[in-house]
């Protein structure tokens, strides 16, 4: 990641060429390979937040960790590294969260910080990079922990970018069944396809976030406000920000329209019921746009049909570009990023509240969240949240 983040152009980075990042994990070992980067002098130590266990996959456990004492260490060295870094920025317009919403840490921790985040910094912007698990088998919390993750992010974040296992796990060529055969669980697939999945969502966060040549100033400094423009073109609703993304890429020089063609390929166009899909707002980030093709190509029309944007948004595709490619291995590559605030979102909601009530019916594995002070209330009014959600988006 630290090839992709340390371009002479990336906002990600302070004037010592350190990354501008804080990594937070309750276990140590998880966050060996950040340590590398400190010995290489690309992070600072300080900026390395690590506990002593972790938070046995449980949101309750990692959200509400002041319980123990290692716990509230652990926020209050994170939101201090936090803190410190938006300090040394000359210009600090918010923050940009990676986690899980599967296990304790991630989702649990992952959404007390956001919460932390947004008071100390009221007026900033918050972003997350949010991993969605399987639909099943990575463990039997994780209905719970995704519900609850969810609610808070809603609450807290400007804008949350979903990504999800199986997506990631289809676009990496193995199938499902194969990948599962073993035990059924996550842990059965391996390190390869693991590492394949984290590229995927690795380049798609860089072809939407990294500096673009249309949004840099004329001196070609870069702000880094492409997060923050993304919340801006993408989500122009605080109740609907759930935002999807899929990406194409070719050395071959197809036309934009064909890249567009092929991101629609994963893009769910029929709800279980028969209702149509929609799209409230659209960015396609093209890269590698050398001979400045994109704008007068057929590729915006193609993506407004395809993602069947609402009638009510006069201009719901936005576009940025870039004559280079800086994500693919090739800088002679085309690469076309598509970001959509779609409806199709529903399908997760509604798979997370159904089981997520299953399991509350009978009572399971409820004490391991009592245990650290989540009730049964406390999930009804997540349910509520994520229930106003879903019809808002089949309001639309």
């Amino acid at each position: 990641m630290s090839a992709i983040w340390t371009t002479e152009r990336s906002p990600f980075t302070t004037k010592e060429d350190t990354l501008a990042a804080v990594c937070v994990d309750s276990e140590s070992k998880v966050l060996k390979r950040a340590q590398r980067l400190v010995r290489n002098r690309k992070l600072l130590e300080s900026n390395i937040v690590q506990g002593k266990g972790g938070r046995g996959n449980n949101w309750a456990y990692g959200y509400h960790g002041h319980w123990v004492k290692e716990g509230d260490q652990l926020l209050h060295q994170a939101m201090e590294a936090v803190r410190r870094e938006a300090e040394r920025r000359d210009y600090y317009g918010g923050t940009v969260m990676l986690h899980s919403v599967s296990g304790g840490t991630g989702s649990g921790l992952g959404s007390r910080l956001c919460e932390e985040i947004r008071a100390e910094f009221p007026v900033s912007h918050l972003l997350t990079v949010s991993v969605v698990p399987h639909q099943s088998g990575e463990s039997p919390l994780q209905h719970y922990n995704t519900l609850l993750s969810l609610d808070a992010l809603h609450r807290s974040c400007d804008c949350i970018l979903l990504f999800h296992n199986d997506q990631a796990l289809g676009c990496s060529g193995v199938p499902q069944n194969k990948a599962f055969a073993t035990s059924g669980l996550a842990s059965a697939l391996s390190q390869d396809t693991l590492s394949f999945m984290n590229r995927h969502i690795v380049s798609c966060m860089a072809g939407l976030l990294l500096p673009v040549r249309s949004l840099t100033t004329a001196s070609g400094w870069s702000l880094g406000v492409e997060p923050w423009e993304l919340i801006r073109s993408v989500c122009p609703m605080p109740s609907a920000k759930l935002l999807s993304v899929s990406q194409a890429s070719s050395r071959d020089k197809l036309k934009w329209d064909s890249l567009a063609g092929i991101t629609l390929q994963s893009v769910p166009q029929m709800s279980p019921t028969g209702k149509s899909y929609t799209s409230r707002a659209v960015l396609a980030v093209a890269r590698g746009d050398q001979d400045k093709s994109f704008v007068t190509s057929s590729a915006h029309h193609k993506l407004k049909q395809g993602h069947r944007c609402v009638a009510w948004n006069p201009s719901p595709i936005d576009h940025w570009t870039d004559p280079l490619n800086e994500v693919c291995s090739s800088a002679d590559a085309q690469l076309l990023t598509v970001c959509s605030n779609h409806s199709s979102v529903t399908s997760l909601l509604n798979h997370v509240v159904r089981r997520t009530k299953e399991k509350i019916a009978a009572r399971a594995y409820l004490h391991w969240y009592e245990r650290y002070g989540v009730e049964t209330q406390d999930f009804q009014q997540a349910t509520d949240t994520l229930l106003s959600v879903m019809e808002e988006y089949d309001a639309q």
